[in-house]
């Protein structure tokens, strides 16, 4: 069940992440609503998780959806420049991810 928990969590981290960005600079109210909630679920999952995934695993797993996620969100969605270099480093942080969940 921690992995899920750990998974619903790095999800809502793209999730804030996105919105902190539509919020500009917590200008906007609704933006600024949802970030502020998906955080606090996200932290509250992320807790629930590290209750028996080890802290490094936890935050590393959480961390890295999130870089990821937001990485794919910023091209799909607001059309931010891909190049060679930018893939390959999500790619590694995807393997990281891999790994370490092997392990």
């Amino acid at each position: 069940m921690s992995w899920i928990y750990l998974f619903f969590a790095g999800l809502l981290e793209i999730v804030w992440a996105y919105f902190m960005k539509q919020s500009e600079g917590f200008t906007r109210l609704v933006p600024t609503c949802i970030t502020i909630i998906a955080m606090m679920a996200s932290f509250g999952l992320l807790a629930l998780a590290m209750r028996t995934l080890p802290l490094s695993t936890s935050y590393m797993v959480w961390t890295g959806i999130g870089a990821v996620g937001a990485f794919l969100v910023g091209i799909l969605v607001l059309g931010e420049p891909v190049n060679t270099l930018r893939i390959a480093s999500a790619l590694l942080i995807t393997a990281g991810l891999i790994l370490m969940k092997l392990s």
